[in-house]
């Protein structure tokens, strides 16, 4: 290849074209479970089947692709498993809502086997886009191994788990207060449950007592389960009803007589200190209906509407209606004491967006305490660990309060819950399939239960359940335990836990050693990403406007471990322009022609052959290598891409590359083709390094320069390892000449910033003349002269220890010495003095202005102290700047 057959600029597009489909028909991505490497295996987070990519998905998977692609260059049989989510209640939801707009047609109008075929027909047309796109993000999936949660393998491991689980007493069912959609008319589990802050209001409501005169007041934030009330309960030590107990109230609108009780739960401070108990529309009243044995009356039906149990009057009623017919009622009779305004958190759910209903229901739970115990252990005690670990404290806390799962769902989108109950006597057999005879009356009719399981009941069990659990695979034995999850923290409770759970009751061992928290996406503006707030950019249209790779370093680069990032379009613009950097310089490189034979190592040269540079380079070069391992080896990604960036840009492109010019258009052929070499040497392990991160760019570059044959990849090279100290000892690199050359770059940022501050034309060449700090720092500018001249853009270079500078003269300082750059013929003296004398003015009537507030009493006492903060800090900045600003007037004479 050369420079002239290659692109003037990088297009992301024609490379993402050409070598995505020809990594996978090399079957790059499969990973072998014969093969005799160390295994290294992620599962896929699986997403929604009808879900789009995110940038919530590009950035948790380029942090996947990072690390399979990593642990490849280093050895390891990498296998990373793609799949997606059946996701019950979300897509049975999208295809009812289509049903409804399209045909004004119900599930329950199609029945349930015509309406699960809609919804496989729904899977085959929508489902599967995200898996696409994932593959425009460079992805190096397994998708030959591509799995979905309603496969029959991991429909077979559902049903194997559920009847283990049963069987073992750790699955019941039984009545319990479930947190219920009215929406989607199914049960949720706690984590479903999202809670918004919400203004309503606290109805104090008077019973009567049954006998006599007089009544308690009770107060309530949802008045329309008063109609299922069936006790008030008090303190047992509150001295205000002593009187009162094992009394009766008369409950109003429905007239029923329910006991006044006395229950250490109660707190004598809140409200009255008297409390209304419905049984079976709060969990806390639940537990004290089953501790004094009351009644518990559901009042409501599935959709959200009261049901006959309310009373004649209500029967029917939205429960929002019913609640202001209650309150009007109640008002009418009397009977409320006083309305209060009042602030709390209301349960939603998650997927229906609406409140949750707290409702007394008969579901399947999972024993959860005994599983939890083990997940627990395996944490605390460092078998897996979480990055960022702050996140172990939360995790804690969840697991050693954790409740029942109530894994049982009111759809038809899933996992059926395999238990069939007799209709002879009611007898429940959990089995694969329905028995032919009754264990108990020998009836041989059964009716399978209706509800299918809870979505993350077939997530939990996705580390082994994709490799073909319970069945011992081949693929098994190879890839379980994974090796890394990276997931969001938003379903620690919902999936990570529960994944550790299953993975010691199943498998007898933790699923993963180390879990990965990604950072929440925010705008600009600190928001969340949303459609409804149109901030969440379509990633796909940003790939096609800047690149794959463009995105994955940018996401990268914007995402310290364990902070939310701060996402804009504009910022790929780091990617994209780093890009283009590597380009150009690979560009520069082959315009001095093909890569140098023996680039792969340094064997044969020693401190004699290179130069100070070279050996500058290859000390930094060192450097690189061992802290981007290092950074991937703690998942300390971003620190790895800024390492990276430093390295490329900085330190290969501004320095390395600007000093080699110097030899590469000078007349020493045998300097010149070591330093071709070293350059080869640099930028090779360079781009192996960058490869997990912009794996489209990388692999062009790796062809385009030679440093590969034709059917070989980027992929399969070994990671770079650092040069020994032996290597290091003999290539002449140490600490005293890594500073010297240091120094050198720092002189020359020092004169190049001295000419953009006199305004210089970038290509204008002046003489230059340096006073070296002492002999040997002279003695080493004194053998580098021709670098230190291209560097500087010098038309002249002096080294002069006693320099007296005279006439108009810049003056750049430098710990290796200080640069004059005579300014008499290179600038309009008059005209740059104007220049400043205005600057100079304006400055002062800045700082005039802010001493004239800040020597305001009434603003400095009423203003923020933010933005007196702000103003002190903004005068030193003016106050720095006008100095600056005197020297180069002072230097001008």
């Amino acid at each position: 290849m050369s420079a002239e057959t290659m692109a003037k600029a990088y297009e992301p597009a024609e490379v993402e074209r050409k070598w995505y489909p020809e990594w996978e028909r090399r079957g790059y991505f499969r990973g072998n479970p014969k093969s005799s490497k160390p295994a290294y295996t992620i599962v896929i987070p699986p997403p929604n089947v009808t879900g789009m990519l995110t940038l919530g998905h590009v950035l948790n998977n380029t942090l996947q692709d990072i690390l399979i692609r990593w642990e490849k260059m280093r050895g390891r049989e990498v296998c990373w498993v793609p799949g997606t989510d059946h996701a019950g209640i979300a897509t049975q939801t999208k295809v009812e809502q289509f049903l409804r707009q399209s045909e004004n047609l119900s599930r329950y109008d199609l029945g349930r086997e015509e309406f699960l075929k809609r919804v496989w027909d729904w899977k085959e047309k929508y489902g599967g886009t995200i898996i696409r796109q994932l593959r425009r993000l460079g992805t190096a999936c397994d998708w030959e191994r591509e799995r979905f949660t309603l496969d029959e393998g991991l429909s077979s491991a559902v049903e194997e788990t559920f009847i283990r689980l049963y069987r073992k007493g750790l699955i019941y069912k039984g009545h319990r207060i479930i947190n219920w959609c009215p929406r989607s008319r199914t049960a949720l589990s706690d984590e479903e449950v999202i809670y918004k802050e919400e203004k309503g209001h606290l109805w104090y409501f008077r019973y009567p007592l049954s006998e006599g005169n007089g009544h308690i007041t009770v107060a309530t934030t949802r008045p329309e389960t008063m109609l299922g009330d069936t006790a008030v309960a008090v303190h047992p030590h509150d001295l205000r009803y002593l009187r009162q107990h094992g009394k009766t109230v008369r409950l109003p609108l429905v007239n029923r007589e329910i006991p006044v009780i006395c229950d250490e739960y109660v707190e004598r401070e809140f409200g009255t200190g008297a409390v209304k108990v419905t049984p079976a529309h709060d969990p806390n009243d639940y537990e004290m209906g089953l501790r004094h044995n009351l009644p518990m009356i559901d009042v409501m039906n599935d959709d959200g509407t009261m049901n006959e149990a309310a009373g004649e009057a209500f029967a029917g009623m939205d429960r929002y209606a019913c609640r202001r017919a209650v309150v009007e009622r109640m008002e009418a009779l009397g009977l409320v004491e006083k309305i209060e305004d009042h602030v709390h958190q209301v349960g939603f759910s998650e997927r229906g967006d609406v409140p949750v209903e707290p409702r007394l229901s008969k579901q399947w739970f999972v024993r959860t305490k005994a599983l939890a115990e083990p997940a627990l252990r395996a944490v605390e005690d460092g078998h897996i660990r979480f990055h960022p670990d702050r996140w172990v404290k939360t995790y804690r806390h969840w697991m050693e309060n954790i409740r029942d799962w109530c894994i049982s769902r009111q759809l038809w989108w899933g996992h059926r819950i395999p238990a069939y109950t007799c209709a002879g006597c009611g007898e429940i057999v959990v089995a694969r399939q329905a028995p032919q005879t009754c264990p108990k009356c020998h009836t041989h009719e059964f009716h399978q239960d209706e509800d299918v399981l809870d979505t993350w009941f077939s997530s939990w069990l996705w580390p082994f359940s994709v490799f073909g659990w319970p069945h011992e695979t081949d693929e098994l034995k190879a890839f379980y335990p994974t090796s890394t999850l990276v997931t969001g923290p938003d379903i620690i409770f919902f999936w990570v836990a529960r994944m550790i759970m299953a993975g010691h009751e199943f498998m007898g061992r933790s699923p993963f050693s180390n879990v990965y928290f990604t950072s929440i996406i925010r705008d600009e503006q600190g928001r969340k990403l949303s459609k409804s707030l149109n901030n969440s950019p379509d990633p796909i249209e940003v790939i096609d406007r800047y690149g794959a790779d463009a995105l994955r370093f940018t996401m990268i680069y914007i995402s310290p471990m364990g902070q939310d990032l701060r996402y804009s379009n504009e910022k790929c613009e780091i990617g994209r322009n780093f890009a283009n950097k590597l380009w150009n310089a690979s560009r520069f490189r082959l315009q001095q022609g093909p890569c140098s034979p023996d680039w792969q190592t340094l064997d044969g040269l020693d401190a004699a052959h290179l130069r100070a540079d070279d050996q500058w380079m290859l000390a930094n070069l060192n450097t690189t290598v061992r802290d981007t391992t290092a950074a991937l080896e703690n998942f300390q990604f971003h620190d790895c891409v800024h390492s990276l960036y430093e390295a490329l840009w900085n330190e290969f492109c501004d320095w390395y590359l600007e000093s080699a010019k110097a030899v590469f258009y000078g007349d020493d052929a045998g300097q010149r083709q070591t330093t071709l070499r070293v350059f080869d040497f640099a930028l090779s392990n360079l781009l192996r390094l960058l490869h997990p991160i912009m794996p489209f760019v990388t692999e062009e570059l790796y062809h385009q320069l030679g440093f590969i044959a034709e059917g070989d990849s980027i992929m399969l090279t070994d990671w770079p390892r650092p040069l020994s100290d032996d290597d290091l000892r003999r290539l002449g690199v140490t600490a005293e000449g890594v500073a010297m050359v240091s120094g050198k770059f720092e002189l020359v940022r020092a004169v190049r910033n001295l000419r953009a501050s006199y305004q210089v034309p970038p290509g204008r060449r002046l003489p230059v003349i340096v006073a070296p700090a002492d002999p040997a720092r002279q003695a080493f500018l004194l053998a580098d002269q021709a670098s230190l001249k291209a560097l500087l853009q010098a038309s002249e270079l002096t080294l002069d220890p006693h320099y007296q500078k005279s006439g108009p003269t810049g003056v750049a300082l430098a710990a290796i010495g200080s640069a004059y750059v005579p300014l008499k013929d290179a600038i309009d003296l008059d005209a740059e003095r104007a220049r400043l004398d205005k600057q100079e003015k304006e400055l002062l009537g800045f700082i005039g202005n802010i001493d004239r507030k800040l020597a305001n009493e009434g603003f400095v006492a009423k203003a923020p102290p933010e933005v007196v903060r702000r103003e002190r800090e903004r005068r030193q900045e003016l106050q720095e700047k006008l100095g600056r600003l005197r020297e180069q007037l002072a230097l001008l004479g």
